[in-house]
């Protein structure tokens, strides 16, 4: 079992910056790849970012590629996603997820535990 929580989500102007991160707890967390997602009501979680278990291989959605990193540290067992020069569509929940298949990096049916998730709101 892991156990993930997220923070770092909050209101911010377009144009501004946010840092998410993803605590996990409980099994090895270095053993999973880890994603983001996003969801707002009405309409299905898309796929934001994902990172390999050693870091060595990301992959972003191309609407956030060039503004969005995904990083993360293995011996605090965090997951981070910097977000810069955010837009009013990137308001949504965002949510961390752990993988543990290696593969099927943007289909959320491949994560085996999920976040509650925070919530960013970019004004324009």
């Amino acid at each position: 079992q892991v156990q993930l929580v997220e923070s770092g989500g909050g209101l911010v102007q377009a144009g501004g910056s946010l840092r998410l991160s993803c605590v996990a707890s409980g099994r090895t967390f270095s053993l999973y790849a880890m994603g983001w997602f996003r969801q707002v009501p009405g309409k299905q979680r898309e796929f934001v970012a994902a990172i390999s278990w050693s870091g060595g291989n990301t992959y972003l959605v191309n609407s956030v590629k060039g503004r969005f990193i995904i990083s993360r540290d293995n011996a605090k067992n965090t997951v981070y996603l910097q977000m810069n020069s955010l837009k009013p569509e990137d308001t949504a929940v965002y949510s961390c997820a752990a993988n543990s298949m290696g593969s099927g990096w943007n289909n959320p049916i491949k994560y085996n535990y999920w976040g509650q998730g925070t919530q960013v709101t970019v004004s324009s």
